[in-house]
């Protein structure tokens, strides 16, 4: 029988930290153990909900917002929601924690800005690099770091299925502080 349980997880990095990677393992792994999950990427809802938003620090807020209701929609239907996007800035990071409230857990996946750059799996810094307005996160752009994440994941100092299973364990945790199990 599927659990029960909900929260929204927010993982936050640069590109090609590894957010996506981990969410999709983490929600397969969470499956496996009957939990509900839902992934919400950034590029997915680029693609449809946030089509007609651009790069800008106001469309980003606003891709941002709507990211984070369709998570609290999937949160109040006893879905965990594993969110993977970059969110640079501290201050969108601090308004989602407070409309989200008790749901809302910040997951920072840590990179370093070369080996993402060495891995760029969309070539998005290759793009960047060519372009006269470079308004790349990490590049011509900031990334603010977490300053109270619940949980630091290093994807360039362990393997990808122990980062896997880092989050997966975080979330295991969490669901039961919060239900008391």
């Amino acid at each position: 029988m599927p659990r029960t349980q909900t929260g929204i997880y927010w993982l936050t990095g640069l590109s090609g930290a590894g957010k996506t990677t981990l969410s999709l393992g983490a929600a397969e792994l969470l499956r496996s153990l009957g939990y509900g999950c839902l992934v919400l990427d950034g590029d997915i809802l680029r693609a449809g909900l946030c089509s007609d938003l651009g790069f800008g620090p106001e469309d980003r807020r606003e891709n941002l917002r709507r990211a984070g209701e369709v998570a609290l929609l999937a949160a109040r239907q006893n879905l965990i929601c594993l969110c993977a996007f970059i969110t640079p800035y501290q201050a969108t990071r601090t308004a989602l924690r407070q409309r989200l409230g008790g749901l809302y857990h910040e997951l920072y996946i840590k990179c370093p800005l070369e080996t993402c750059m060495r891995r760029d799996p969309k070539q998005n810094y290759a793009k960047a690099k060519e372009s006269a307005a470079n308004n790349y996160t990490g590049l011509g752009a900031p990334y603010e770091i977490p300053e109270t994440p619940e949980l630091c994941v290093a994807t360039d100092e362990n393997p990808i299925d122990l980062c896997v299973k880092m989050i997966a364990e975080y979330v295991i945790m969490s669901q039961q502080t919060t239900t008391g199990a």
